[in-house]
């Protein structure tokens, strides 16, 4: 690689990992749904898709909104998972007289924050959703302000939500990439609490203890979450996540025409994704593209590259087209600092750009002695 004309801010010579052939992946699995994702935990790319960013009820998927706000305050300090709540008429007398998902709270009962979230997230509670939103912000409609700004924050452009449980309401919307786009956060953010989604089955109470609503979760030892959800002008759905030799994938089917059938989507999109793709990590500060000339520095060279690994979902057989081409932003005089940007990096898959991504210095780089800096002066007005 040309060094010198990187630090002129020339395109410097293509760096190559390597130049197999290029191998494409097949097509998705046909999904009957109204649409799905599937995810790149990693790298955040969306590997396969139909309909992402279609208005859909989200159905009790919706509750993992009510838990990603939870598990924020209780971050913050502002709840504990030993907080009680009073569970109002409201809570009780959810879902009381139909089919819907309950776990059985008594009215005027005191029940801990731990215990609610488990009611939510294993056996989907309506009444365990009602009486945690009611205990954050004093009712479900204040509550629902504060998901939709949640969204807002998180990305999720298509999102509207009315309610805690996800109740049917043409008002209360959200789309297949903003599901993922939210699950991808949960585990992020919460990696410790999002245990709970894993768990087979939750007792509370006098009530006989109730399976988790998530058969992936029997059917493939991969699976650790995440939610279902079914209402009839939802269809049945299910938000899932596997985690695989190192690799997570995220995916949701919604509207699918059965619950068996929403655990079958999810599988194949799950195993498409495993089978026909690979998460490639380029760069970061541990891998420096190169080793940049710094004037007027107490060091004369700094390592470039990005203070994190930048993450690729590839269709298998890809890697070994993968190409990073660096460009430096003139010479490099110091002080620097860790994180400055100094150029930019293209990536490229079999020579098509799909990444450019911002290169820092790696490492502070003080001022070098008096001296130093006059002789490095001088070769710089020499264009040295």
């Amino acid at each position: 690689m040309n060094l010198k004309s990187g630090l002129l801010g020339l395109a410097v010579s293509l760096f190559s990992i390597s130049g197999a052939a290029f191998a494409a992946a097949p097509d998705p699995p046909p999904i009957d749904g109204k649409s799905y994702a599937l995810l790149d935990f990693q790298s955040g790319d969306i590997i396969a898709s139909l309909n992402p960013d279609m208005h859909v009820e989200p159905a009790s998927i919706t509750k993992v909104m009510t838990v990603y706000i939870a598990f924020d305050m209780i971050k913050q300090g502002r709840l504990k998972l030993t907080d009680t709540a009073v569970v109002s008429q409201k809570a009780w007398s959810e879902g009381k007289d139909s089919s819907e998902s309950r776990m059985f709270l008594d009215l005027g009962s005191s029940v801990t924050i731990e215990n609610l979230l488990r009611g939510i997230i294993i056996v989907s509670g309506n009444d365990a959703s009602v009486a945690l939103a009611e205990h954050i912000a004093g009712s479900e409609d204040a509550f629902a302000q504060i998901m939709n700004q949640y969204a807002k924050k998180l990305g999720m452009n298509n999102t509207h939500f009315v309610d805690a449980s996800g109740m049917p309401n043409e008002q209360h919307y959200t789309s297949a990439h903003d599901l993922v786009t939210l699950a991808s956060a949960l585990i992020r953010n919460f990696p410790e609490d999002y245990k709970y989604f894993s768990e087979r089955e939750f007792k509370y109470g006098v009530a006989k203890p109730q399976p988790n609503r998530n058969g992936l979760l029997e059917k493939d030892p991969s699976v650790d979450g995440i939610k279902t959800g079914h209402t009839e002008a939802a269809g049945y759905c299910l938000l899932a996540s596997a985690r695989r030799d190192g690799r997570r994938l995220i995916s949701v089917v919604m509207g699918g025409k059965t619950w068996a059938y929403r655990e079958q989507a999810n599988l194949e999109l799950l195993n498409y994704g495993f089978r026909n793709f690979d998460t490639a990590s380029v760069l970061g500060s541990a891998a420096p593209i190169q080793n940049a000339r710094v004037y007027k520095g107490a060091e004369t060279e700094v390592g470039i590259g990005t203070l994190e690994p930048i993450y690729l979902s590839l269709a298998a057989g890809e890697k070994d087209q993968l190409q990073v081409q660096p460009q430096i932003n003139g010479k490099l005089v110091a002080p620097l600092s860790a994180g400055q940007q100094v150029g930019q990096a293209t990536i490229l898959v079999a020579g098509k750009v799909v990444k450019t991504v911002p290169l820092v210095a790696l490492k502070d780089v003080p001022a070098g002695g008096f001296l130093h800096r006059l002789i490095d002066q001088i070769k710089l007005w020499l264009g040295l």
